[in-house]
């Protein structure tokens, strides 16, 4: 079968290829927010962190969670959770403990040195949202729409990942 047997009419193809357009560039985007956390890192001098660490201390703020809920929150796909929240706890950026209900399951929170990297990740994205602003180039609807939007399809695939099994 042809990728235009598959795609069907003119209509659909264009948006297929719309459709294919947007997962290139939510790919691309998180690759460049990797970079951009990277750039940033390195012109401040923090080398032992790299950006999915970075991320990972930013998304953990001042909460104290498991790596399990932290993959199941799906932020860290292609990325090993575990040996990233081992080498920040060795590093010294997180407190771990054993639960004291399920023993298997480690609970992490952030340290002094933990919370300042999560800050400098937070100036850095309250700086780009800043110039996002002040440059015009998306106010507050174009979120609303872009992060709808993203909402919709976030439910769409996991719906067809419930339904597979």
């Amino acid at each position: 079968m042809s990728l235009q047997q598959s795609f069907g009419t003119e209509k659909t193809q264009d948006f297929v290829a719309g459709y294919l357009e947007a997962l290139a560039l939510v790919e691309r985007l998180h690759r460049l927010l990797l970079d951009v956390i990277k750039d940033e890192f390195e012109r401040l001098g923090i080398l032992e962190v790299n950006p999915v660490q970075a991320l990972l201390l930013f998304n953990i703020g001042d909460n104290e969670v498991t790596a399990g809920e932290l993959k199941s929150r799906g932020y860290y796909q292609g990325s090993n959770v575990s040996y990233n929240l081992k080498k920040l706890v060795e590093l010294g950026y997180m407190h771990h403990k054993r639960c004291e209900i399920d023993r298997r399951s480690v609970r992490v929170r952030l340290t002094e040195k933990g919370r300042k990297i999560r800050d400098v990740v937070a100036a850095l994205f309250a700086r780009h949202a800043d110039g996002l602003r002040k440059l015009e180039l998306l106010g507050p609807e174009g979120f609303d729409t872009i992060n709808g939007a993203l909402r919709r399809m976030e439910r769409y695939w996991s719906d067809q990942i419930r339904y597979i099994y």
